[in-house]
């Protein structure tokens, strides 16, 4: 019996059972990644809610400040720079409100940001993000 006949399946059969779990581990990785990144950018969104509308407060963007330094950790770059821009904005103001087309587009840049890290592309743009204050 010749020798490659036994070692070629043999070697078939580790190097197929190797990328198997290579990728299956890879593709739950990446699941898990993407979870994470659903969990923190829902967190972040509604944390953003402090720089729209009537209803922006102190205490909301102390908070979006919070999770923003949090963000570094786990947010695309795009989504660094559309918060930076945010930031930016807001310190340029010194304190007075921002003119709000600016606000608007500002906060709608970064949640388009966040759906394109997570879906990877999107045909919408800034505008297509709206906030409706609820008013008691």
């Amino acid at each position: 019996m010749n020798t490659f006949s036994i070692i070629i399946p043999i070697l078939t059969a580790v190097i197929g059972s190797y990328l198997t779990y290579y990728f299956t581990s890879r593709s739950k990785r990446h699941e898990a990644i993407v979870k994470y990144k659903e969990e923190k950018y829902s967190k972040l969104l509604l944390k953003l809610q402090g720089f729209v509308g009537v209803t922006a407060g102190g205490k909301a963007k102390r908070e979006f400040f919070e999770e923003q330094y949090q963000a570094w950790l786990y947010c695309s770059d795009e989504v660094v720079e559309a918060m930076n821009d945010m930031v930016k904005q807001v310190i340029d103001s010194k304190g007075k409100p921002p003119n709000p087309e600016e606000g608007r587009k500002a906060v709608g840049n970064i949640v388009l940001a966040m759906r394109k890290d997570l879906l990877g592309k999107t045909k919408l743009d800034y505008k297509a993000f709206r906030y409706t204050d609820v008013i008691d």
